[in-house]
């Protein structure tokens, strides 16, 4: 049965957590406690140091305890103490562990813009907070129609968060179609694309536009299981033949850097353009990996 190789697979896991996450929220109580921003500032570099062990430890668990190769086509120019906006298609909560497996200490530690009940999660919640995940409400359009300001409030945690970012090396993580792909989801969307919801510009013009000069590119990256859309426990459990990741490095044109995505109509457009031809070729690229 599955369940005997991935029980004590998940208790190495739950280890290699309490290890590295111990220390790290002991380093945010003291990161919490100083006056002063500067002092603040040089306890970063442990928090991530802490975070990026975390990983690498379940990296080389994935490595020798699964059954899963990657293959990953990657720039080589990449910087890890630079500014990149990451972008990505989302099928499986499997992607996140591939993406923190393949840019680990590649590029700067990625944060993710996290739904904000996720901050009870038992000690991941805690050192999410620590390490400046951004927390936000994750309002429907409906939810927002009735109550405008929950839309603002989200605006305000990403405007927040992209004010802390620009005084670290980071990457901004963002599933720009907002959810994982199901079948049920494409069919209700009526999306245009084979194998990809809708991409919501939303968010990504909000982050470029807080963020401005500093980021450097935009990392377009594309993940493709050709056995099919695995879960958690298929990767524990050694049921994910293969994992095929392809990260294309793209400029941000100059054009979509200052612009007023909510109340500039034209500029909304231009946006959303960019945004669809970024997911015409990725369409196109998933259709090659799994023909």
């Amino acid at each position: 049965m599955v369940w005997f190789r991935v029980a004590p697979i998940l208790l190495l896991i739950v280890a290699n957590t309490l290890v590295h996450a111990l220390p790290l929220l002991a380093v945010a109580v003291v990161k919490a406690l100083l006056p002063f921003k500067r002092a603040r500032l040089a306890c970063n570099p442990v928090l991530i140091g802490f975070a990026e062990g975390w990983i690498a430890v379940n990296s080389r668990m994935i490595d020798h305890l699964t059954r899963t190769r990657f293959r990953v086509e990657m720039p080589p120019s990449l910087q890890a103490d630079g500014h990149y906006l990451v972008l990505a298609n989302h099928q499986s909560w499997v992607d996140i562990v591939v993406l923190q497996k393949i840019f680990n200490r590649r590029i700067p530690f990625l944060r993710f813009f996290l739904k904000r009940q996720l901050f009870w999660v038992p000690v991941l919640g805690l050192c999410w907070w620590a390490l400046d995940f951004p927390f936000m409400g994750r309002y429907t359009r409906k939810q927002i129609a009735k109550n405008p300001e929950l839309g603002r409030r989200d605006m305000e945690a990403t405007r927040r968060a992209c004010e802390k970012f620009l005084d670290i090396p980071v990457s901004v993580m963002n599933f720009v179609e907002g959810t994982r792909f199901t079948p049920q989801k494409h069919a209700t969307q009526a999306s245009p694309y084979r194998h990809l919801l809708k991409p919501k510009s939303g968010g990504v013009a909000f982050v470029i536009g807080a963020m401005g000069q500093s980021l450097q590119a935009v990392l377009d990256v594309t993940i493709v299981y050709p056995g099919g859309r695995p879960t958690i426990v298929d990767l524990i459990g050694g049921r994910i033949p293969e994992v095929r990741v392809i990260v294309r490095q793209r400029p941000i044109p100059e054009a979509l850097i200052d612009g007023d995505y909510q109340e500039d109509r034209a500029f909304r457009a231009r946006f959303q353009q960019w945004m669809n031809g970024l997911w015409d070729e990725k369409d196109a690229e998933i259709e090659r990996q799994q023909g």
